[in-house]
């Protein structure tokens, strides 16, 4: 009698459990971010009260954000400004994942929850591993990385490799360090993407999306100034990238057209922070030996180390003139002095009522600059009068004085970009303003739409409002 008893009320004592386990613990599920990385979601599973040992598991895209736990798992990744996490505690290894979870009310473990591989797995290409991309060809050299155009094993996409040489007795490059951990921080649409970071004995591995070409080379294929219209979208394309790092008090620091890519589809990119600094860190002096010469502000020039995004925006100023007229704006030929002089020669020799302070520059000795007075620019730069609004936001962004220059955000609201589509000041970060109906690259001069195939990046214009 008793047997039977006890076996009619060992299934009401089987649910129960499955029940306390299932509310105890919560549901792991791996799957891909948007880089392709492995991610492991932790969510709350539901229980069913009907028949049966199965329980209700919801998709996992169809799981609020604020009900899951993201946890990356990076392998062999070089990540040197990861901040620690409280909540979760990770352990990596080749070819699986321990996890441990802590629940911040009781501060009791549960069971480790271990992930195995696959057997194909260790054979297989995986992020952050050096064989995982295969070199197709140099790109360029400097003098402390190499550049190649590859190809990535793991989804067969095309990618740029800059590959940083280590040298035993003197550690990672900070240029380097610096790079990879305020691109991580990241995401808009006109900066390049860092993939992958791969860090083994004798080099760092940026693995970056693979563009075309830069605005460097694109000028030099089409001299004389660009089409008006494709300047006006590449600049909008780079100021709505600075005004998105400048509102996380980040500068570029080297702003010139070879660290300006261009995609096969018209996007402009910021790209290279080897040289970028968050200018929220305690100390608000930096060097002034940054910036290629033809694009450094003069504040610099004359010894500043005090400085604010005001520094980048002189370089949009020159990029701006050059992109319209088809020569640099200051092309100094010999040295510091010849460069300023090139600057005053068209905005006029600084004093103290023109830009306050000046006299107290390191560099400036009033009787070593002959006396200029400023011109309309469009005296320097004929081009600039061909095009509405052209040369007065010219002239707010050339500003001797640092904070006469216009920023970034506001030069978005310039009367110049007038014409473009309202749409355009509506797209998030990461839309492309060629996602805007009819907002397509011109051809430029000498070139027609059937040259370029079914790659070409010209389409018909922009619309006119």
């Amino acid at each position: 009698m008793c047997d039977l008893l006890d076996a009619e009320k060992k299934p009401g004592r089987m649910k129960k459990l499955r029940r306390t386990l299932s509310e105890s613990f919560g549901r792991i599920a791996l799957k891909k971010d948007d880089n392709g990385f492995d991610e492991i979601c932790v969510t709350k599973m539901s229980t069913r009260n009907c028949q049966g040992t199965d329980s209700v598991i919801k998709p996992l895209d169809t799981i609020p954000e604020d009900k899951k736990v993201r946890v990356q798992r990076t392998q062999s990744t070089f990540d040197p400004f990861e901040k620690p996490n409280n909540q979760v505690k990770r352990v990596h290894s080749e070819n699986n994942a321990c996890i441990n979870f802590k629940t911040s009310s009781t501060g009791k473990e549960s069971p480790k929850i271990r992930r195995h591989s696959s057997p194909s797995s260790p054979t297989s290409p995986k992020f952050g591993k050096a064989d995982s991309y295969e070199k197709l060809e140099k790109l360029g050299e400097g003098s402390y990385a190499t550049v190649y155009k590859g190809k990535s094993k793991v989804n067969g996409k095309l990618v740029a490799l800059k590959v940083i040489r280590l040298q035993e007795e003197e550690g990672t490059p900070f240029t380097a360090i610096r790079e990879a951990s305020l691109l991580k921080g990241l995401k808009h649409v006109n900066i390049v993407l860092l993939h992958d970071i791969i860090h083994t004995k004798e080099t760092l591995t940026l693995v970056f999306e693979f563009v075309h070409t830069d605005l460097c080379q694109y000028m030099d294929k089409h001299p004389g100034g660009l089409h008006p219209d494709n300047v006006k979208l590449f600049l909008f394309q780079l100021l709505r990238g600075l005004s998105y790092i400048h509102q996380r008090y980040i500068l570029h620091r080297d702003l010139k057209p070879q660290n300006l890519l261009i995609s096969d589809t018209g996007e402009l990119k910021l790209a290279d922070f080897g040289l970028a600094r968050a200018k929220s860190v305690p100390s608000h002096t930096y060097s002034n030996e940054v910036v290629t010469l033809w694009y450094r502000p003069p504040d610099v020039l004359l010894g500043s180390t005090e400085y604010s995004t005001c520094l980048d925006m002189w370089g949009v100023g020159c990029i701006f003139v050059e992109m319209i007229q088809g020569v640099a704006a200051f092309p100094g030929m010999k040295d510091i002095q010849d460069q300023l002089e090139r600057i005053f020669l068209v905005l006029g020799t600084p004093n103290e009522d023109t830009w306050p302070g000046v006299h107290s520059l390191p560099h400036f000795k009033p009787d070593r600059f002959a006396q200029y007075s400023s011109k309309n620019l469009r005296q320097a730069w004929n081009k600039l009068s061909y095009i509405n609004h052209a040369e007065d936001l010219a002239s707010k962004l050339l500003q001797c004085f640092p904070k006469n220059r216009l920023p970034a955000q506001a030069a978005l609201s310039h009367e110049y970009f007038s014409d473009l589509p309202p749409r355009l000041w509506e797209l998030t970060d990461m839309s492309s303003i060629f996602s805007v109906p009819n907002v397509r690259l011109q051809p430029e001069a000498g070139e027609s739409m059937k040259v370029f195939g079914k790659n070409n990046i010209y389409g018909k214009g922009l619309i006119k409002h």
